[in-house]
């Protein structure tokens, strides 16, 4: 019976990538009512937990970091291209959308994801424990691109207004490229060790590695569920846009709502391993995530704006200034320890109620 059950569950995730894609290309282009709604709300959530299985097949073969690596990678390169389709469709938001996009990112991952994973997992285990030397350098590396792509802007006088010269944007996006590559180089090679779970050698030494041929499957069926995910996103945009508009809020509302949808594989994946007392996985997918969504969104931005003559309006306002300081104040202390408790996923969540009420009521 239980084979039988094995069976099933496995048949169902392979077969959830494929059955998603389908809904996604019947209802492409088609108005929504409320039972397709329903329908493309729910196929995103299946295919939600079916990428992280497949991401976690993936880490159990390649090993840590390079399996939480694959997941921020896949999903930052699909994001990309989404706002990069997004900003090539025009429209009074073109120009403000990377900013958006970015800061939402950084919020959501730092205050919500992460808080998110330190409260759950307080709450199981009581004292969380992670190694320094890996959180600490992921998050100056995210202070500077963050400081240098969305605070910058709004000090520089070359250009007016919250912008950067043409020189400018080719520097951040070059310095933003090359200090990424870096942190890559160091994750992945350099001090690897730095960046492994603290019980590396034992929480899943009873775990079978699977085959390179299953693998191989489960990183191409992942690529399909991104695609589908953020497919599905943007065919909700308009439906949270449209309840947006009629609830009277600011339009940047939905920049953060198509945020956070896609960002959902990677904020199941992260509990899942908090859940596990695995916090250092959980980090590094969080700060993994932030740090790709700016070394290569703001790269790439950068080329489409110049090519297409797009402006971009990068700086935040000083609300969004405040908000960013004080969520990587808060982060440092509580990455620096090394352990954390509930009180600190507390913090980080209700600065995430903050960063959410003042974007709805400015």
């Amino acid at each position: 019976m239980a084979s039988t059950h094995n069976a099933v569950t496995s048949l169902w995730q392979y077969l959830i990538p494929i059955v998603a894609c389908l809904i996604l290309a019947l209802v492409w282009g088609r108005p929504l009512n409320l039972i397709l709604i329903t329908l493309v709300a729910s196929a995103l959530l299946a295919t939600v937990v079916v990428a992280v299985h497949h991401a976690e097949v993936i880490a159990l073969c390649v090993g840590e970091p390079f399996g939480t690596l694959v997941l921020a990678l896949a999903v930052t390169v699909i994001e990309v291209a989404l706002v990069i389709a997004l900003m090539l469709s025009g429209g009074e938001a073109a120009s403000t959308l990377p900013r958006d996009t970015v800061f939402a990112t950084v919020m959501i991952i730092c205050n919500g994801v992460i808080g998110l994973c330190l409260l759950l997992g307080a709450l199981r285990y009581h004292a969380l424990e992670f190694r320094v030397e890996g959180t600490t350098p992921a998050l100056s590396v995210l202070a500077t691109l963050a400081t240098l792509t969305l605070v910058l802007p709004s000090l520089t006088s070359s250009s007016p207004g919250p912008t950067l010269s043409p020189s400018q944007l080719v520097f951040a996006g070059l310095v933003s490229l090359i200090l990424y590559g870096v942190f890559l180089f160091v994750q992945t090679m350099r001090h690897r060790d730095y960046f492994l779970p603290l019980d590396a050698d034992g929480a899943d030494a009873h775990i079978p590695k699977p085959s390179n041929v299953t693998a191989l499957a489960s990183f191409g069926l992942l690529l399909v569920a991104l695609v589908v995910v953020v497919g599905l996103a943007k065919l909700l945009a308009p439906v949270i846009e449209a309840a947006v508009s009629e609830a009277g809020v600011p339009h940047g509302v939905v920049g953060i709502s198509v945020a956070m949808m896609v960002l959902l594989p990677e904020t199941w994946a992260a509990v899942r391993a908090a859940l596990r007392n695995r916090m250092q996985t959980s980090f590094n997918l969080a700060l993994g995530s932030a740090l790709a969504t700016i070394g290569l969104s703001i790269p790439a931005v950068v080329v489409t704006a110049m090519i297409l003559q797009i402006p971009l309006d990068l700086g935040l306002d000083n609300k969004g200034i405040v908000l960013l300081a004080l969520t990587l104040l808060i982060s440092s202390m509580t990455l620096s320890p090394g352990r954390a408790t509930v009180l600190q996923g507390a913090v980080h969540l209700v600065l995430f109620a903050v960063f959410l009420f003042l974007s709805v009521v400015p």
